[in-house]
This record gives structure tokens, C-alpha cells and sequence, in this order.
């Protein structure tokens, strides 16, 4: 940190914080002396490559390939997953597995290929290996989907980790997507992507997991190693240079931990679905969690929350939740209540809870140190925060102070944080959400909070290895923790940060995204690229974080935000008067419209919530999801589908009334004016400032709230002589009961429409009111 460093620190508090600031400005230094003192300055390297091939061993669902300077562990797991290892590294331990590793296929052995090489050949794809390392992952037809070269390692020559890169090809039609929660998503273009989770300003949610479309099939590949890396990705081009194709390339650097690797092949369910048996089913969030939630920022008193709460009844405006920022705890301290300005806090709670509003809280990792205080005396005797090199523990900036942290890779540590929670749930909250829990200091403005050379009990190392997983192993303790206090109730646990495997514990939030329209159409890409890499249940704060927007771009925002599985608007101090009325009458019909619709629609959101913990597979998917051959659906990022049965096309640019739409095959329903669209074809639909384009599939049983709360199914006609379908799941609560799902088909007899609930006996009559529409059979002229 040089002296413009300090300035800009100082200038980001003001002149009130500068004192803060300052300290900061101290740790940060005290952190760097630590950390040059410990680790090793990396000096001379040698360089080393596998090598040519020595012999081979063959073992359950494949075997082990021995080179001259490493060794290669190749496994086809029974679930069609396949995983490498070089150097001995094997699949576990692991934080991305979802308990052990899956048993190996039977049927899959290692046998000779061509030219020197070994190959095991599974179902789903064949995995050869060349006799100087390089692999392919191939279709079962042979047709190659991606070559990793042979990795390269750089080994220090006084001893310490060794940093190393994997180089890969696909195809020149490729696609990438994923990395986690990224801005310039979902489809990541020619480009570097750093892999260190960062807090305000950076990804808070990095995976080193890459979704790539080619026309030959989709692969998914997960690079198990939380270390910082960069992964620079470069797209293919058909006919480049002479004629022949240039393929596209990935190449992964990073700065240290085991070399080893998962890829999944098939369609993209497919690969989600293995996905999720690896990592996990996603969490099911609570009923009332998929409806709208409005967050807190301020420092205001009970009176405050509930004029805002009244503030929405009065209105007529749903609401589920209110989520309450730092600003309500004890100087600003985790796991505390200003009780000043909410001494009856519970009792507000129960008022809420009647009138079917939830309270949530934020909690941020950080404990203030101050002798006295329950939570830092509690962690000092139970010896929980993180240490240095030295055996001392380390001291951070944070929003309180000087602030100490807790070692959540510990299992211990995680049982005594989840225990805390206990104090939450006494004081009527219903769930928490975790911010700067990367983890980042409030106050240290792109410093990291913990040394990277700071010893963590169950990584095994340092801060180097533990750091991306920090807000992972945090959402587990706090979920943990809220299922046995509590545990006749599904845990809401919203993170800011994370890594693979997340989705077992909770949804993300995106965390400070700015305001602007590039901020808006950036949290779709977040939102999309997050589902991808198997965390269903994300969103974005509608209108930004930061300055004020206009009341177009609220409106535009929030039309997005009702059809995204996480719907939470905010006010306060820091994000000013953001409740809907406080943009004028005319936005607020419009802004009423939209929160009616994310009500009607919440059957239909719990539904797909539940399916997604069954198959793995995203509410939000992008175009390509049921037709990835198809090119000109993997380059739109404008647009997504809700499930299988509506296409969104949200306003993304000021001014715009009219928008192009990209239709996947099939016939497509304006839901507003029911008008039949033919894709795949490019159309031109309206969108008036009171909505953004809805259409719906041709067929599709959709469930809906209707009159009195009840479930009605809305039906799209079918086209002549296709069937329908849809799913509806019920939530009897917020329990773990687990429903039947109800199975709904659809098809013209005649001149009329008949849908049938399919069941052991054969298909019967719905016990549930329909509705169907689109019954106009006449497609629109394009």
C-alpha cells in the first residue's frame, strides 16, 4: 500500500471515519510484514511437465496412468461423473463434495488407445490419455468436447507450494459460461477471470466451474482447488486462418493446491443434475422466502419498521419479509440489539409474523473485540478466532472496530457459531443473511481482512486456501445452527459470498451492485451464471446500491426482480427512499402490478424451487437450456427462461416500449395480450412501461395463485396435434414434508382443450380449477 493508497482510503471514510480509516490503513500493513515474514518469496522455480508414459494400473472405474515425473488418477464415478488427479491428488477431501465421493462404475476400465496412450470408456463419454498427459474428454460417438494439454507445474526451488497451469481447447463453436456470480455474464467472452472471492466493488461468489455449449454436447468441468487463480478464456472462431478452425482455449493459473478435476457430459440437465449429486441438492427455502422481501438499511427504531411494513399494507403491496441491516444491532455488533431504538424487538416480530411478514437478519463474521461482550468473550474461551503464523490471533478493521474472526473450516467453530443463532431466533427472526462474509473489512476498501498467511485447523494450511471457502464453510455453520434450534423449519440462509457446493446451505444475494442500466442488465447475467453453477435461489437488490435511481430504472428493475427466484427491494440510509410509493403515483400502479404478479406466480416458484432440489436444475435458465445446438439461443443474454414453461425478455435499456425477443423452437404465448408467436424466430413484442414481455410455451400448465388463495392451473393451448405438459408441487408449509408431484397433460379433442391430471390409474380429472388460454389457434404474421 502506497501513499495514494492511503489518501484514497481516508477520502472513501471521510472525514468522520478517518480514524477508522486509518486503522485500517495500520492492519493492512501489519498484515503484509506478517505475511512477508512467513511466506516464502517465491524465487528461483523449476519447471516440470508429467513426462512420457512408464506403466499403468488399473482400478475400480479406472485406474492409474504413471508417468516419468507424475501420475494421473483417473475415476468414472457411478453417477457418469468423471474425475482426474495428478500428483496422488484424489477426490476428497474436498468442500465442494457433498459427503464422500460417489462409487465408481464397474463397467468402466482402463484399456490401450492409439499412438502409446489409455483410454476408460463409460456410458456417457470415453476419457483418453495421451501417452505425454494431454486428455480428452470425448462423446461416445468420439467426438472430442475438450483437450486438456499436459499441465505444467512451477516447482520452488527452496521448497513450498507449487503454482501450476492447465491449458485447454473446445470446440470453435463453444461457448463459456459460469465462474460463479459474474457481471459481464452469463456468457463469458474472450477475457481474464480472477478466482478470489472480493467483497464491495469485485465477485463475492467465484467458482472455478466452467459450463461450456458446443454443438457437439455440453461439459461441465470443475477444477476442485480453492486457491487464488485467474482463468483466461478465449473463444473459438470458425474458418480462421486458412480455412480451418480456431478452437476456443481456457487457460487456468493457479497459485497452488491439488491439480484435480470433475467433468460431467450430456445435455444440460443432464450435467445439473450430476452436478447437484456431487455437490449437493440445493436447500429449499422456506414458502414465505419466494416472495417479496424488502431489506433495511438504515439506522432507524421499531417505528420505522413498521411504517414501512404499513407503509406496504396500506397499500395493497405484498410482502413476505423485512430484512434488517447492521444498522439495528448494538454498535454494530453481530449477534446484539440496540436496545434503544428496538427495546421490544420480539414483540415486533410476532406483530409481523401475524400480518405474514418474516423478520431477518444480517450477520456478518466479524467480532468485535471488546472484553465484556458475549460473543468475543464466548469465541476467547472456546478458541475460535483465526490465528497468525505466530499462534496470535489476528486483529482485522470492521464496521465496530478492531474486529477478530472465527475459523468456520473448524467443525467445532461452526457448532459454536450455529449455537449463536439461538439469541436470533429469541428475538422473533426467522432467518439470516450473511454480508461481508468473503471475508472483507467495511473499512479496509479492497484490502483483505484476514493475512493470507494465517493458519486455518481444518484447510490444512493458510488463509491462501482457506479464503473462498470462508463463506462457504460461514453459510454452513449458520445453517446448521437455525436447522437444530429449530428443527421443524426449512433455515433461510442468504450469503453474499461462496463457492462450490453453496446451494446446500442457502441462496446468494449479489451483494453491492451499483445503479445504473449496466447494473441492471449485469444482474441478470449474475443471477443466470449462479443457477448454472447450481445455486438456484439468488437475486439482486432492485435499483442498486448506490446513488439514486431513476424512477424508469426502479420500475424496469423491479418488472425483472418479480420474476427472479429472490425478490428483495431496499431502503434506508444508504439506499435512500426506495419504497415503491416514493417514486410517484404513476410507478406505483406499475410497481403494484408486477409484486401481484410475483403473488399469483409464488405456486409456480415454489414448484420450481422443489424441482430444483430434485434434479439440480436452475429456476432461471438461460435460452439454450432445452435446445443448446441451437447458436443464436447460446449468444442471447437478454432474455431467460423461468422454468420450463415462461420466457422472459426483461427491459434492459431507458426508453425502450418495444423489444426484440429470440424464440426457442415451438409456439410462444404473449401471457399479456395471448397473441401466438412461431419460433424459433426473432420477434418484435411491446413493452409498455407497466410490463415487460412475458411469453408463455405452447402446452404449458402453469400453477397460480387464484381467487382466495387458492391453486388454479393456467393452461396454454397447445399447438394442433402436439401434448402438454406441466408440473405442480405443493408446499404444505415450511417444514420437511415432502409432497407428491402432480403431473398435468394437455391436448385438443375435438375443439376444445382437455387437460388431465396423469396418476397410478391413468389419466383422471384435475381436482384443481383450470384456466385455459391462448386459445386463438392462429399464429401472429411475422
Amino acid at each position: 500500500m502506497d501513499g495514494r493508497d492511503l489518501v484514497r482510503s481516508v477520502k472513501s471514510v471521510g472525514s468522520a471515519g478517518a480514524a477508522q480509516g486509518l486503522r485500517s490503513v495500520r492492519a493492512a500493513w501489519r498484515h503484509r510484514r506478517a505475511d512477508a515474514a512467513v511466506l516464502p518469496r517465491r524465487g528461483a522455480e523449476r519447471a516440470r511437465v508429467p513426462g512420457p508414459v512408464r506403466e499403468v494400473e488399473p482400478g475400480p472405474g479406472g485406474g492409474v496412468v504413471r508417468f516419468g515425473r507424475s501420475e494421473l488418477r483417473v475415476l468414472v464415478a457411478v453417477n457418469g461423473a468423471v474425475f482426474w488427479g495428478w500428483d496422488g491428488a484424489g477426490p476428497e477431501p474436498s468442500y465442494a463434495l457433498a459427503g464422500r465421493c460417489p462409487e465408481p462404475d464397474p463397467r468402466a476400465v482402463l484399456e490401450p488407445d492409439k499412438d502409446g496412450g489409455w483410454r476408460v470408456v463409460a456410458e456417457r463419454a470415453t476419457v483418453a490419455v495421451s501417452r505425454r498427459g494431454a486428455i480428452e474428454v470425448r462423446t461416445p460417438g468420439g467426438v472430442v468436447l475438450r483437450r486438456e494439454l499436459p499441465p505444467r507445474w512451477w516447482e520452488p526451488v527452496d521448497g513450498g507450494p507449487a503454482r501450476w497451469t492447465q491449458s485447454s481447447e473446445v470446440a470453435a463453436d463453444a461457448r463459456f459460461f459460469g465462474l460463479g456470480g459474474r457481471a459481464a455474464g452469463p456468457r463469458l467472452r474472450t477475457g481474464a477471470y480472477r478466482l478470489w472471492n472480493a467483497g464491495p466493488g469485485g465477485p463475492s461468489v467465484t467458482m472455478p466451474v466452467q459450463v461450456v455449449v458446443a454443438d457437439a454436447g455440453t461439459h461441465l468441468v470443475f477444477y476442485d482447488t480453492s486457491w487464488d487463480g485467474t482463468v483466461a478464456l478465449r473463444e473459438g472462431e470458425e474458418g480462421a486462418g486458412s480455412g480451418h478452425d480456431r478452437p476456443g482455449r481456457s487457460v487456468l493459473r493457479m497459485d497452488g493446491g491439488a491439480l484435480r478435476c470433475w467433468v460431467t457430459v450430456g445435455t444440460p440437465a443432464r450435467v445439473l443434475l450430476v452436478w447437484a449429486s456431487l455437490t449437493g441438492a440445493p436447500a429449499l427455502p422456506p414458502s414465505w422466502a419466494l416472495g417479496h422481501h424488502h431489506g433495511w438499511w438504515g439506522s432507524g427504531d421499531e417505528q420505522e419498521v413498521r411504517r414501512v411494513a404499513a407503509g406496504f399494507h396500506e397499500r395493497d403491496l405484498p410482502l413476505e419479509a423485512v430484512h434488517l441491516g447492521i444498522g439495528h444491532a448494538d454498535a454494530r455488533r453481530v449477534f446484539t440489539v440496540d436496545e434503544e431504538r428496538f427495546p421490544k424487538l420480539s414483540v415486533l416480530a410476532d406483530e409481523l409474523r401475524r400480518d405474514g411478514i418474516r423478520l431477518v437478519s444480517v450477520v456478518e463474521p466479524a467480532v468485535a473485540v471488546v472484553p465484556g461482550y458475549a460473543v468475543y468473550d464466548g469465541g476467547a474461551r472456546e478458541d475460535v478466532f483465526v490465528r497468525g503464523a505466530s499462534g496470535r490471533v489476528v486483529r482485522g478493521v470492521g464496521r465496530p472496530g478492531d474486529v477478530v474472526f472465527p475459523d468456520f473450516t473448524r467443525a467445532e467453530v461452526r457448532e459454536w457459531w450455529g449455537g449463536l443463532h439461538e439469541e436470533r431466533l429469541g428475538r422473533g427472526f426467522a432467518g439470516v443473511w450473511h454480508d461481508l462474509d468473503a471475508p472483507t473489512s467495511f473499512a479496509a476498501f479492497g484490502e483483505e481482512t484476514l493475512p493470507r498467511s494465517a493458519r486455518h485447523g481444518s484447510a490444512g494450511g493458510d488463509h491462501r486456501e482457506a479464503h473462498n471457502v470462508y463463506a462457504l464453510c460461514m453459510a454452513r455453520a449458520g445453517y446448521e445452527g437455525l436447522r437444530a434450534l429449530a428443527p421443524e423449519e426449512r433455515p433461510f440462509v442468504l450469503s453474499r459470498s461462496g463457492w462450490a457446493g453453496m446451494q446446500r446451505y442457502g441462496g446468494a444475494w449479489s451483494g453491492d451492485v451499483g445503479t445504473g442500466w449496466r447494473a441492471l442488465r449485469a444482474s441478470l447475467g449474475l443471477v443466470v451464471g449462479l443457477g448454472l453453477c447450481g445455486v438456484p435461489y439468488s437475486g439482486t437488490d432492485v435499483g442498486g446500491c448506490d446513488g439514486s435511481p431513476s424512477p424508469e430504472l426502479y420500475l424496469r428493475w423491479l418488472q425483472l426482480a418479480a420474476r427472479l427466484p429472490l425478490l428483495r427491494t431496499c431502503g434506508g440510509r444508504r439506499a435512500g427512499r426506495r419504497e415503491p410509493w416514493g417514486f410517484g403515483p404513476g410507478l406505483l400502479e406499475h410497481a403494484r402490478a408486477a409484486l401481484d404478479e410475483r403473488r399469483r406466480l409464488r405456486p409456480y416458484f415454489v414448484t420450481l424451487a422443489h424441482l430444483a432440489r430434485r434434479t439440480g436444475a436452475p429456476c432461471v435458465r438461460p435460452l439454450w437450456w432445452s435446445a443448446p445446438e441451437d447458436r443464436a439461443l447460446r449468444d442471447c443474454e437478454d432474455a431467460f427462461l423461468l422454468g420450463d414453461s415462461l420466457l422472459v425478455a426483461p427491459v434492459l435499456d431507458p426508453g425502450v416500449e418495444r423489444r426484440a425477443v429470440r424464440l426457442p423452437r415451438g409456439r410462444w404465448y404473449d401471457v399479456a395480450t395471448e397473441r401466438a408467436y412461431e419460433g424459433p424466430a426473432r420477434v418484435v413484442v411491446e413493452a409498455p412501461p407497466e410490463r415487460i414481455p412475458v411469453l408463455a410455451r405452447a402446452g404449458a400448465v402453469v400453477p397460480v395463485r387464484g381467487e382466495g388463495g387458492a391453486v388454479d392451473l393456467e393452461v396454454w393451448a397447445p399447438a394442433r396435434g402436439r401434448i402438454g405438459e406441466g408440473l405442480f408441487v405443493p408446499d404444505a408449509g415450511d417444514g420437511w414434508a415432502e409432497p407428491e408431484i402432480e403431473r398435468y397433460v394437455s391436448r385438443w379433442e375435438g375443439r376444445r382443450v382437455v387437460v388431465q391430471r396423469e396418476g397410478e390409474d391413468g389419466l383422471g380429472v384435475p381436482s384443481r380449477p383450470v384456466r385455459v388460454r391462448g386459445l386463438a389457434e392462429r399464429p401472429a404474421q411475422m
